[in-house]
């Protein structure tokens, strides 16, 4: 009943995260969107007089909408005033608490690899917090120093020290947990720019306006440089989340060169958008998009290591033992392995009917991407994979 309940509240917050993020990530692109669509109002008109750097129409739901934008603030302060703060501090909250319930606390089955590094469960959990932690610190540190004021430099630094993250995860965690914590970085630092940067600058503004001052302008373009900054982060956060349905990318060799691929991928696509809300159809970054995407396609595609020699008859009886003796302690309706509640994928091996019917599934996780069992806890053999091998090139058959 305890492992149903904990399964449970991951499937809640799993869900949580999941709206939270939509909302989110769905107000970055509408506000970013609204940046880069409005125009400057017509010289002398009422609204330039009022102060308004920007507004356009738009239509949408069977309704007609003029949004306008400030260049600092309107001359009085209006008497509801919209705050856009949950979206993100309940998605990081969520995540979180997913990262703690899913990993750290199975830290020792689900991050330490031992054909990576050996490491204690604590001694992972340590890795992945101090990941998050300095992502941050860092990351602050530069915006606020010469760096920050280019835009370019700003990116190019940033995507350079995340890769480097990226690789030096994958040298101490297992690639799943890897990936995760990469996604768990620039989580912390796109939930840290709202409570640290923008929402308190926010503030600052409109407590000035109550006081009768005027806001300090540069509140707003701080909040402006991470609110920018997080939109590109958005796409390569997302790409994360979804990753760890997709072994062939954090079980690569070098997976966290895949992983810098998709992140270039996802901020090439971003920058598309963001260029073509201002009116430049940039579509070379589209193409700059598709080719790294069809680089990773090739370069993650299928490649079974070399495999020693089998033996004897290849039968269903043999692959059975080694799944029985390698995979069950997880694939089964109630797993014994430490951490694991449910059979992950909801794959049982426990029938030979259930072998054959997942044959290509476990060829696919045991004998090319080799994530399987996961960080090697149950000690498979390169022999036992190779046994698994030429049952399936022989047609997987049945008894």
């Amino acid at each position: 009943m305890e492992a149903h309940l904990i399964e449970f509240l991951g499937m809640l917050l799993r869900w949580l995260h999941v709206i939270a993020g939509i909302a989110w990530v769905g107000s970055s692109f509408y506000f970013v969107w609204l940046d880069d669509s409005i125009e400057p109002p017509e010289p002398g008109s009422e609204a330039e007089r009022r102060g308004v750097a920007g507004e356009l129409w738009a239509v949408h739901g069977g309704g007609f909408y003029n949004p306008q934008k400030y260049a600092v603030a309107p001359a009085r302060l209006p008497r509801k005033l919209h705050w856009f703060k949950w979206e993100a501090y309940v998605t990081w909250l969520s995540g979180t608490a997913l990262l703690v319930i899913v990993y750290w606390l199975h830290a020792q089955a689900m991050m330490v690899d031992p054909s990576v590094a050996s490491l204690t469960g604590a001694q992972a959990v340590g890795v992945g917090l101090a990941s998050m932690a300095a992502s941050w610190i860092v990351y602050d540190l530069l915006c606020r120093s010469p760096i920050g004021r280019s835009g370019p430099t700003m990116a190019a630094v940033t995507f350079a020290l995340l890769t480097l993250l990226a690789w030096e995860l994958t040298r101490l965690l297992g690639g799943r947990a890897a990936y995760i914590h990469v996604g768990t970085s620039i989580g912390t630092i796109m939930a840290a720019n709202v409570f640290f940067v923008i929402i308190p600058g926010q503030r600052r503004m409109v407590e000035a306006m109550r006081a009768g001052r005027a806001p300090d302008p540069a509140d707003g373009l701080r909040g402006k440089q991470r609110s920018v900054h997080n939109n590109y982060f958005t796409l390569p956060v997302v790409f994360i989340m979804i990753s760890n349905h997709y072994a062939a990318t954090f079980g690569h060799p070098q997976a966290w060169a895949v992983l810098a691929l998709m992140g270039a991928a996802g901020v090439s696509i971003r920058h598309f958008f963001n260029r073509r809300h201002k009116g430049a159809f940039a579509w070379q970054y589209l193409a700059v998009a598709a080719v790294l995407l069809g680089a990773v396609a090739v370069w993650t595609a299928p490649h079974v290591r070399a495999l020693p020699a089998v033996s004897g008859p290849v039968t269903l009886d043999r692959v059975r033992a080694i799944v029985g003796q390698r995979c069950v302690t997880c694939h089964s309706q109630s797993p014994t392995f430490t951490g694991i509640t449910q059979p992950p994928a909801g794959v049982v091996l426990t029938s030979p009917a259930a072998i054959v019917q997942n044959a290509q599934r476990i060829y696919q996780q045991v004998v090319v991407t080799r994530i399987m069992p996961l960080g090697n806890a149950t000690g498979i053999t390169d022999e036992e994979r190779a046994v698994i091998a030429a049952w399936v090139a022989a047609g997987a058959k049945g008894l």
